[in-house]
């Protein structure tokens, strides 16, 4: 298996990954079992992964409830102008916003998808005033309101 960066991946590697995208807290003693290498073997595997930018990021994920951010919404956003200067500009507002969870620049009708995390709708109008409205750029933005999280967060096959 390649990767982006023209990594190729072993067998193990692969288990690897597998294992800790489900459980990245697993402690290498129990990889190395259930995989057959060596602790040792497995803490420069998962170096390498890392240092190769593979594994992106070790990260727990808070229930958006618990933590008192239970609004989940997703929008669509319409660039004004398609000049790389300007979404670059609207990239990096986005990137610098905590509440966004997830940015994607995309094809079709609107530039950008975003998945934002607010306290609620109030929280969500001043975000929309900030990053749609005073920062420029914004043709216009749709807002889906999550009802339900069905799936959100899952490991990527391998």
């Amino acid at each position: 298996m390649m990767q982006a960066g023209k990594t190729p991946l072993d067998d193990f590697e692969i288990k690897i990954l597998q294992l800790v995208q489900f459980d990245n807290l697993m402690p290498q003693r129990e990889i190395s079992d259930r995989v057959g290498l060596s602790a040792a073997a497995v803490a420069r595997r998962l170096k390498r992964l890392r240092s190769t930018g593979i594994i992106r990021k070790d990260m727990s994920i808070s229930k958006e409830r618990a933590v008192g951010s239970p609004q989940t919404v997703i929008v669509e956003v319409t660039a004004k102008n398609g000049k790389p200067d300007l979404l670059d500009g609207m990239k990096r507002r986005f990137l610098n916003c905590p509440q966004v969870q997830q940015c994607y620049h995309v094809t079709g009708e609107a530039d950008f998808i975003l998945i934002i995390n607010t306290r609620g709708m109030d929280e969500y109008t001043s975000l929309t005033r900030q990053l749609f409205f005073q920062e420029g750029n914004v043709k216009s933005f749709r807002t889906r309101v999550m009802m339900e999280e069905v799936k959100s967060a899952d490991p990527i096959p391998l």
